[in-house]
């Protein structure tokens, strides 16, 4: 008997096809060899989508579309499963205990964004041409090398870098986070101050040797500052749980193949 790799989905009656559940596959991660969680992921999203939009029909309800940006509205069915959450779920105002208990869990958890100073040396390439970009690469390496450990050292070799922050030895002041390509942040996260960047960096405009030239940790913000961030996070937490539990509710009832509700 041969069974199917990828079985239909069937929700109510109702069949999703498999050329949408490949098209949504795409918006899931899933690892290179294991192509198939991304298409089970994909199928539990359209089931649960589908589950949503027969008990929006089934209320009654009818599609009233936001503007969401100048120009870009809603689709219909956006706009049905927003409704029909807005009518089913019921969610308790967070309350000020409530705010105030979560804070005291762990204030030191809510500070200023820190400041890191910062030298580098680029050698630029286009990381898509391997070619030029194993040549700046090994010439990252040879000027890592010569590298003597101290600011003065490293200023000396920033004069072959390829960025203009060369004609101050490589320096490129204070920098917060987002203020730099996501590759080059996280190498400067994992530096200790005086430390250089043990292999160069890759990042979308070459090859980055990095130093932290110090460090600014952020300050811990007073309650009365974060207070709106917390109940933005308890409210949006108590929504994703109330709208769980009312698609579990829904899953109960209903007659479902080819996909599961349980979480992958």
């Amino acid at each position: 008997m041969n069974v199917a790799l990828f079985p239909d989905v069937v929700v109510n009656g109702e069949t999703i096809p498999s050329a949408a559940i490949a098209a949504e596959a795409q918006n899931h991660s899933a690892p290179k060899d294991k192509p198939g969680i991304a298409w089970r992921k994909a199928a539990q999203a359209l089931a649960i989508r589908t589950l949503l939009l027969q008990e929006a029909k089934r209320r009654g309800l009818t599609p009233d579309p936001l503007e969401l940006a100048p120009g870009r509205f809603e689709t219909d069915d956006e706009a049905l499963i927003r409704a029909l959450l807005d009518e089913a779920l019921v969610i308790e105002p967070v309350g000020e205990e409530a705010v105030r208990a979560e804070w005291e869990k762990d204030p030191a958890r809510y500070r200023s964004a820190p400041l890191w100073d910062v030298s580098h040396i680029l050698c630029a390439c286009d990381p898509r041409d391997e070619a030029e970009c194993a040549a700046a690469e090994a010439r990252a390496i040879a000027l890592l090398a010569r590298l003597d450990g101290d600011a003065k050292g490293f200023a000396a070799a920033a004069r072959e870098s390829d960025c203009g922050s060369k004609a101050s030895g490589g320096h490129l002041g204070q920098l917060g986070p987002g203020d730099t390509v996501p590759e080059f942040e996280a190498a400067l996260r994992s530096l200790t101050e005086g430390a250089v960047t043990p292999a160069p960096v890759l990042s979308r405009h070459g090859w980055h040797i990095i130093r932290l030239n110090a460090t600014a940790p952020g300050q811990v913000l007073p309650y009365d500052t974060v207070r709106p961030k917390i109940a933005q996070a308890l409210e949006k937490a108590a929504w994703a749980r109330a709208s769980r539990a009312f698609v579990e509710s829904l899953g109960q009832g209903a007659q479902i193949s080819g996909a599961s509700l349980t979480p992958i």
